[in-house]
């Protein structure tokens, strides 16, 4: 049971709301705002990580300080957020790594955690760190492109069962679901994208005479 104070609760949430309807655009949010979008954040994330099979223990969040800005711009890389990356994954010695390879990002999130995953392995390398060799980093696209079919160095074929779990497992992100500010033309939702994206990619391989596909994810491997 939750020892919860109800007073101090309704308070920053007194003061969080009255922010929020006088915020300019070039104001950055208060530190209670922060804290409380991470916190869904993460929760939407640890929900799709238990939906898909992961346990409790293998869910990790780095919270880097180049994201803590309070704005949409975020910081550049930093020391820090090298050190930080590096540490965790002398922990875990994964022989596997998954990066969003889609710099189209509006905000270059993605592009900072790619150039500090870069360097944190770069450097890793240079260190000697003899799990590397059985490491292999492979870079996925997100729902608005998709990797040219020349350039694909994995393809994993998904089921219909497969891509309902993927839906699924997106709508649980329910802050990220719907419409997204930077769309353009497209009025797709996010989960329409992907899945599009997926089906097309199956589609091109069909043509090239493999086996059709429901969908396809595609992967690049970067060699460090």
């Amino acid at each position: 049971m939750f020892d919860i104070d109800e007073t101090k609760s309704k308070k920053i949430l007194d003061n969080a709301t009255a922010f929020l309807k006088t915020k300019k655009s070039s104001e950055k949010d208060t530190t209670e705002i922060r804290a409380i979008k991470g916190l869904i954040r993460r929760c939407e994330a640890k929900a799709t990580c238990k939906y898909v099979g992961l346990k409790e223990d293998q869910i990790h969040f780095q919270n880097l300080p180049f994201y803590e800005t309070g704005t949409i711009e975020k910081k550049p890389m930093g020391e820090e957020d090298i050190k930080l990356t590096m540490a965790l994954l002398r922990e875990l010695k994964p022989q596997q790594i998954y990066a969003a390879g889609d710099l189209a990002d509006p905000h270059g999130t993605h592009k900072v955690c790619l150039d500090i995953i870069f360097e944190s392995m770069r450097r890793l390398k240079e260190a000697g760190e003899t799990w590397l060799k059985d490491c292999w980093v492979w870079l996925y696209k997100g729902a608005w492109q998709e990797w040219d079919i020349s350039e694909i160095e994995m393809a994993i074929p998904m089921s219909p069962d497969q891509v309902l779990k993927k839906r699924f497992g997106i709508f649980i992100h329910q802050s990220q679901k719907d419409m997204v500010p930077f769309q353009g033309s497209d009025s797709r939702e996010f989960w329409q994208r992907a899945e599009d994206r997926n089906g097309n990619t199956a589609a091109l391989y069909a043509q090239l005479g493999l086996t059709k596909y429901a969908a396809m994810e595609a992967f690049v491997r970067w060699h460090y």
